[in-house]
């Protein structure tokens, strides 16, 4: 008889295409450690108490929360770790003896690979698209990693956008602008982003499998916005050369793919499960190759 597994896994909205279970069931195997970690699609922020008392009552180990549930579900746990409530956003919960718990390993997990660029950014502009979790995660991780002069915030809905920050507590730091400014050139948004060392993708925009965006970039092709002076980060990672970066190459710039975060945040949440360090190294080489050869 085979050992009981515990069972991880994805709470989201039409997430069939992501690689999260890939990763974690692959570092599982590799350590030899009795996790599955499977796919939990979410219609509607309606269902997602129903959601969580389902898991307290079957034992589900944890999840990770992505689009669009991680400010959603902050209000349904027990307790927050430090970083989920500053940001006031969750990506990994972890039940404990039916006491779900919150953290946010997007922060640490998008910092990563920007680290070898800190001297660099410090004292420079930077701007972020997105006024979900992830946009402000990244904000965090400016703030707390690489001290940026300015964070400029672009997004569709400036309600939206603005109360998001309601409650961040560094909110006085950060410019909010419509995003249909910059693709217009209104408000000197053109002469503030160009002045950006880092542009950063926190939206879905560019995702393989959107049917109504797909395809497009955050940053309009043709704009002569990005320039060989800018880090360009995309949050999206599949496609791993998403409209943005192959826009960005198509600049200059240097280029940051999401696999980047997705691998970073996901080793955070594993440690949490599990206690134990994810093989990021072998982890890595086995989503590469995974992504090479499917269709």
């Amino acid at each position: 008889m085979n050992a009981s597994r515990h069972i991880l896994g994805l709470i989201g909205k039409n997430v069939e295409y992501s690689w999260s279970p890939f990763i974690h069931n692959t570092a599982c195997s590799i350590l030899g450690l009795p996790y599955v970690y499977t796919i939990f699609n979410i219609g509607s922020p309606e269902l997602l108490a129903d959601a969580l008392r389902g898991a307290r009552a079957l034992g589900i180990s944890g999840f990770n929360v992505t689009i669009p549930y991680k400010k959603d579900v902050v209000p349904l746990l027990d307790e927050l770790a430090p970083e989920a409530s500053c940001i006031q956003a969750v990506n990994t919960i972890v039940n404990r003896d039916g006491k779900l718990a919150g953290y946010n390993t997007d922060i640490e997990g998008f910092a990563t690979p920007l680290l070898p660029y800190r001297d660099r950014l410090a004292g420079k502009p930077v701007a972020v698209f997105g006024s979900g979790g992830a946009s402000l995660a990244a904000i965090e991780a400016f703030r707390l990693y690489f001290r940026p002069s300015a964070i400029y915030l672009f997004v569709r809905d400036l309600f939206k956008g603005l109360f998001m920050l309601e409650h961040y507590p560094f909110k006085e730091r950060i410019a909010v602008s419509l995003l249909d400014d910059l693709r217009q050139g209104k408000n000197n948004t053109h002469e503030y982003f160009r002045n950006c060392e880092a542009v950063v993708n926190a939206t879905p925009l560019g995702t393989k499998g959107r049917s109504d965006d797909g395809m497009q970039s955050i940053v309009p092709a043709g704009s002569n916005l990005l320039h060989s002076g800018q880090i360009v980060y995309d949050m999206v990672y599949n496609p791993i050369r998403t409209p943005l970066l192959l826009a960005a190459e198509q600049a200059g710039a240097v280029t940051v793919s999401g696999i980047e975060m997705l691998i970073g945040q996901a080793a955070g949440s594993f440690s949490l499960w599990t206690g134990s360090d994810m093989p990021v190294d072998r982890v890595r080489a086995e989503l590469l190759r995974h992504i090479e050869t499917s269709p």
